[in-house]
């Protein structure tokens, strides 16, 4: 009978805590956010006019300079709406930037033929780029959780872009790797 009633105590204090911590766990989680409600990720794409701008360039330093500036313009389109505290609109510049920097990591390779001609494109890009990313952290802080998917993902799209431009300058058509039996 005793041990039952020891029993039945420690079954009591185990239950008390486990409802205390339960409790707490309710009361620390009412006042967040659902994280659920995540944006869709917004389209990446360039605008017709940017296309046009694009095409007429067929120099690749020309083109080069070109998409930087579009890729300037629409971040400074995205500070200035995320400083007016409108993230839809920042969140669509964001996803025009990221097709023009696709689009212009794609035509680099597309045009690297190993004559080592696009090099300095890829450094000018890479180092564009690398301005950018302060840029985009410094919106990402202020963003609603709803928007902070896409925008951590695009931090690590840009750091692919940049690794990817950066392989370029150091593949094997810049410093030829030696042949056995040389």
């Amino acid at each position: 009978m005793q041990r039952a009633k020891g029993k039945l105590g420690l079954f009591a204090v185990w239950f008390s805590a486990f409802a205390f911590c339960l409790s707490s766990f309710a009361s620390a989680t009412a006042g967040q956010e659902p994280v659920t409600d995540t944006a869709p990720p917004p389209i990446k794409i360039i605008s017709p006019d940017e296309q046009k701008r694009l095409d007429t360039k067929t120099d690749v330093k020309d083109r080069t300079k070109i998409s930087i500036d579009m890729m300037k313009v629409r971040i400074a389109a995205a500070e200035k709406f995320a400083a007016e505290r409108n993230f839809p609109e920042m969140y669509r510049e964001l996803g025009h930037f990221h097709g023009l920097m696709d689009d212009a990591l794609d035509y680099l390779h597309k045009r690297d033929n190993g004559s080592g001609k696009v090099l300095d494109s890829f450094k000018r890009l890479e180092i564009s780029l690398r301005a950018v990313a302060p840029k985009i952290e410094v919106m990402r802080r202020e963003l609603p959780l709803r928007y902070d998917p896409y925008v951590r993902r695009l931090m690590g799209f840009l750091r692919q872009a940049r690794a990817k431009a950066t392989d370029s300058l150091f593949d094997d058509s810049v410093l030829p790797a030696k042949k056995p039996g040389n």
